[in-house]
Parts: C-alpha cells; structure tokens; sequence
C-alpha cells in the first residue's frame, strides 16, 4: 500500500501574509522602489491624504529588498504556523493589525523623517507572543524572561550603538505588542 502525501495549507493567515509580502517585494524590485514608498512604506504625510491610513497597515508588506523579505518570511514561517493553531487565524490576523497599526502610530508621531517597510515589527510581535505558550495563571515564564531581554535588549543596544538602516524601535514596539497581547490571550 503507498502512502499518498498532499500538501496541506496548515496557517492560511501566515501563508497569505508571506505571499502579499514576495508579491509587493517582487513589485518594488521591478518599480526600483517607487510602488514601495508609494503604497508599502510609512512616514509622516499629510493626515488629509487618504494613504496616509492605509499605509499604517500596508506597509508591513512592502521590503526593503529580497534579502529583507526572506529574513522576516522566515521567521514568519516558523514561528507562525504554531501560533495561529494555537490561537486561530482570526486572532492572528488581529495581533498583525494591532502591531502594524501601533507600530506606525509611533512611528508617525515621534519619528517624522523616518520611513518604515516590512514585517519585522510581527516577527518581534509573534516572537514574544511564542514565547507565552507554555503560560499558566501566576507564573511568568522563564523563556519570556529571557526572550525579552536577548531580543527587546540587543534592539535597545542596537539603537543606540548602530547607525544602520533598521527601526529598532518597530522591532521594540513589535516585541511590546506581542508580550501584551501573549499575557492577555495566555492569562486565563
């Protein structure tokens, strides 16, 4: 008798998200980055312009080339097909909003002359909130303990170190975003 294998589209959030991610990737590499700072890239505009909100979503999409992309598609595929079976894909979908919208928030009001694009605020998010599944009623995990501070502190030391062309501060707000949401969702 053989066995008959099928491929199974186990995290159709994460799926979908990465895929997005490989197509506006794909487009900004063939516009040399102009439907990138046009439609997936966050800054400070002007509030009467209706892509200012729709940037503070769609920028987690965009990359700021292939080697970007496959860094954040690749922990997202790791990490994030465990956390939306844990949670659901509602769920996740709803912790990628909240940390796409939080992160730009921020961004907006206390970083005006910086633009943000990629996913690496949902990776820190899904990172920490990884970290949580082992979660019960008055305990703190160690592993969140230690993840906090190898993750949240080497992006602190990074920023203040660094002069590079990365947002600690999408990473910091992520990994915040993802340990707010993993502590409310794991606390019952």
């Amino acid at each position: 008798m053989k066995n008959k294998y099928k491929i199974a589209v186990n995290s159709p959030v994460v799926l979908i998200f990465v895929g997005i991610c490989f197509v506006v990737t794909l487009l900004g590499s063939l516009t040399m980055g102009a439907s990138t700072g046009l439609l997936f890239s966050t800054y400070r505009s002007s509030l009467s312009n209706p892509l200012t909100y729709i940037r503070f979503f769609t920028y987690v999409f965009g990359h700021s080339g292939w080697q970007h992309f496959i860094g954040n598609a690749s922990y997202l595929l790791v990490i994030g097909p465990m956390l939306e079976e844990k949670y659901g894909s509602d769920t996740i979908l709803k912790i990628m909003a909240i940390t796409a919208f939080v992160t730009a928030l921020i961004n907006y009001i206390f970083f005006p002359s910086i633009a943000l694009c990629g996913a690496s605020g949902i990776v820190f998010a899904f990172i920490l909130l990884a970290s949580f599944t082992g979660f019960r009623a008055g305990e703190i995990p160690l592993t969140f303990i230690l993840v906090a501070i190898l993750y949240i502190g080497q992006q602190i030391y990074e920023g203040i170190v660094l002069v590079d062309n990365i947002s600690n501060m999408a990473h910091i707000v992520g990994g915040v975003v993802g340990a707010i949401l993993g502590y409310k969702l794991n606390r019952k």
